[in-house]
């Protein structure tokens, strides 16, 4: 199954990705083919639905859950005994699918790991909602979760996410103190068709760089932003002021490299970053945490640091 990158050198995926990873490649497909993105908006939403229901693995024991209403925001809370430490957290999803049930066991156990309390943001969707719709509830719900709770805030997402968390982190910089950190899992920060990933990884199980393209193509009506790191924060041109960050990501990823060079370009402007490049995963492993040895190691690896950044701890030097 092995696939040949943008440079047209081959990858070797059957090398790369281990037995247990196929598998979840291979279960994956079967709710969700490799050419879904050819599908309706409709048609894409029905079969990434049903995707995430045949790999819900349930809520740990003691979490408890309520949906509410963040300033206009649809969000989920989950907690489980008297917490201290505020998670938002933004789902990914192209910012055309997914929603509160579709990473709603993911928010459970990282409440239960870490003992924080989450708020999971229902975002708007593209494209019958454009950009800035999907920051401007991301901001409101950060808002919300200020007000109500008056704890410290770690912020995390995973692919678009990851980019809505980071654009929130950009556009609130030098506002709010109570963000002591951020938490981006395998985000989609530039779409730089120039990084080395988006070459070798251009077909890569999962997620392709025409997939990539196409979700990019539906946020926006007329021209692409240029400059603007509210939907690409890799584009901007300060990286000063902003919260201890942590990149967590595939290495067989188109948007690998995402993750490496916005931490690269926090730690030149004098602030913490860790990059985490997890070999051998592919794009979208959190689902994949419960059958697969890597993907629940890196999993441990997140809510490790979700936790260390709502204490104001650093473990990486």
């Amino acid at each position: 199954m092995g696939r040949v990158s943008g440079e047209g050198q081959p990858v070797d995926y059957d090398r790369l990705l281990d037995a247990e990873t196929w598998a979840f490649v291979r279960r994956t497909a079967e709710s969700y083919p490799e050419d879904a993105v050819s599908l309706s908006i409709e048609g894409q939403r029905q079969v990434y639905d049903a995707m995430c229901r045949a790999f819900h693995a349930g809520r740990p024991e003691g979490v408890q859950a309520e949906d509410r209403d963040a300033n206009g925001v649809p969000v989920r809370l989950y907690w489980a005994g008297q917490p201290t430490r505020t998670v938002v957290y933004a789902h990914g999803g192209g910012f055309v699918l997914g929603g509160l049930d579709s990473h709603d066991d993911v928010c459970a156990e990282i409440c239960a790991r870490t003992g924080y309390r989450v708020v999971a943001v229902d975002y708007r969707l593209c494209p019958e909602y454009r950009h800035p719709a999907q920051l401007d509830d991301c901001l409101a719900a950060v808002g919300w979760a200020e007000t109500e709770f008056g704890d410290p805030i770690v912020l995390a997402g995973d692919s678009a996410g990851g980019n809505l968390m980071a654009a929130v982190t950009h556009r609130l910089r030098g506002q709010r103190r109570e963000i002591w950190g951020q938490v981006l899992i395998y985000p989609l920060l530039s779409a730089r068709p120039e990084a080395p990933s988006y070459r070798e990884h251009a077909e890569a199980p999962m997620l392709s760089t025409a997939d990539v393209a196409f979700y990019q193509s539906v946020r926006f009506d007329g021209p692409v932003p240029q400059g603007d790191p509210g939907w690409a924060p890799l584009s901007d041109s300060d990286f000063a002021g902003l919260p201890p960050t942590v990149a967590v990501t595939a290495g067989c990823d188109p948007l690998r490299d995402d993750g490496r060079d916005y931490c690269a370009a926090i730690t030149a402007a004098g602030g913490r970053a860790a990059w985490i490049n997890e070999e051998g995963l592919v794009h979208g492993y959190l689902r994949a945490r419960s059958s697969v040895t890597r993907a629940a190691d890196s999993f441990e690896r997140i809510t490790l640091a979700i936790e260390a950044l709502g204490q104001g701890l650093w473990p990486y030097d």
